[in-house]
C-alpha cells in the first residue's frame, strides 16, 4: 500500500539514521543490521518495482546490502543513505536486467501512475494494475526507472536525478514521455 511505503521512508530519515551509520562504520554488526531492517522494504520494493520478479529482486536487494558493507567507510554520515541505496538499487537492477536481456514484468502493489477516470470506471483495481505493468513493460529501463522512482516510489524530481545521475530537466522529460507512452498502451488495450 503508498501508506505504507510513505510510512517506511517517514521512519528510514530519522536522527537514528546517522548514529547507526557512524556505528556501523566503526564495525558494529547490530548497527548495519539495524540499518539493513529500517531500508529493506524499501529496497526490495524498488526492486520489484523494476524487475518483476522476486527472485531477482531478492538478489538485487542482496547485491545492495552487499555494496553497502563494503562501501559504509565511503558514505557520508551526514548525507541521504536513503538516496545512495535507491542509486544502487536501480544500478543492481540494470545489471540483472542486461544479464537478462529480456522483457521484465513489474509488481506493482498500488501505482500512482495518472490512469484516466473512464479507465478507472472500466476496470478493476486488479486489472488496473495488471495493465500498468504491462505498459511499464515496453518502456525503455532509464524511463521505467524515472517513473516507478518517481510516481510509485513518490520521490521529488530532484532526488529522481540525483539517483539516476541525470538533471532535472530529464527526469521531468523521461516521467512525461513514459507517462505518454502508458496513456496510450492503457487507451489501445481498453
Amino acid at each position: 500500500m503508498l501508506g505504507y511505503g510513505l510510512a517506511v521512508s517517514a521512519l528510514v530519515e530519522t536522527d537514528e539514521v546517522p548514529r547507526l551509520l557512524r556505528l556501523a562504520k566503526s564495525g558494529d554488526i547490530a548497527a548495519f543490521e539495524s540499518l539493513l531492517r529500517l531500508y529493506e522494504v524499501q529496497v526490495a520494493r524498488t526492486a520489484l518495482r523494476l524487475l518483476g520478479s522476486r527472485q531477482d529482486a531478492q538478489d538485487a536487494a542482496q547485491e545492495v546490502f552487499l555494496r553497502l558493507y563494503q562501501r559504509i567507510s565511503q558514505i557520508d554520515s551526514a548525507g541521504n543513505l536513503s538516496g545512495w541505496l535507491y542509486r544502487v538499487t536501480v544500478n543492481a537492477s540494470y545489471d540483472i536486467l542486461r544479464k537478462r536481456k529480456g522483457a521484465v514484468a513489474v509488481a506493482l502493489d498500488e501505482a500512482r501512475l495518472p490512469v484516466e477516470s473512464s479507465t478507472e470506471a472500466t476496470l478493476g483495481r486488479e486489472q488496473q494494475r495488471k495493465l500498468v505493468a504491462e505498459a511499464l513493460r515496453t518502456l525503455p529501463d532509464k524511463e521505467k526507472a524515472a517513473v516507478t522512482l518517481r510516481d510509485i516510489e513518490g520521490l521529488s524530481t530532484r532526488e529522481v536525478a540525483g539517483i539516476l545521475g541525470s538533471s532535472e530537466a530529464t527526469v521531468r522529460s523521461q516521467v512525461s514521455t513514459a507517462r505518454l507512452k502508458i496513456r496510450k498502451f492503457l487507451r489501445r488495450r481498453i
